[in-house]
């Protein structure tokens, strides 16, 4: 299971951290974060190998955005930081499975927490 929070209403230029506890398996398989803004498709956003610690980003967040992981907690943080009105979206939390490497394609988590929402106003 995996549970998702830290969402918000924000000014431009805000920070946040959203975080996802995992319970269950995690190590040897990718966590990643995706998000939906209204009308438009899923998209990722970033995933950290949890064994490896390995990170990834969209370009449209690179440089703003940092994912990282506690393994004592087993919970995975995405400090979201310059925040744009265009990052507004319902950010969800993704447990891929397997060892699968892929990790900008939502079809490989098999595992979703219930997302939490993000408004960044202008």
């Amino acid at each position: 299971q995996l549970q998702a929070s830290g969402g918000g209403l924000v000014q431009t230029g805000d920070s946040l951290r959203l975080s996802c506890a995992a319970s269950g398996r995690t190590s040897g398989n990718y966590l990643g974060w995706f998000r939906q803004a209204p009308g438009k498709e899923r998209e990722f956003v970033a995933a950290i190998w949890w064994s490896g610690g390995s990170q990834h980003y969209a370009d449209s967040v690179k440089g703003r955005f940092t994912i990282s992981r506690d393994n004592a907690k087993n919970t995975v943080y995405l400090q979201m930081n310059s925040l744009k009105p265009e990052d507004t979206a319902v950010y969800y939390c993704a447990l891929g499975s397997g060892g699968i490497k892929i990790y900008y394609s939502g079809t490989y988590y098999p595992y979703w927490g219930q997302g939490t929402q993000v408004t960044v106003s202008s």
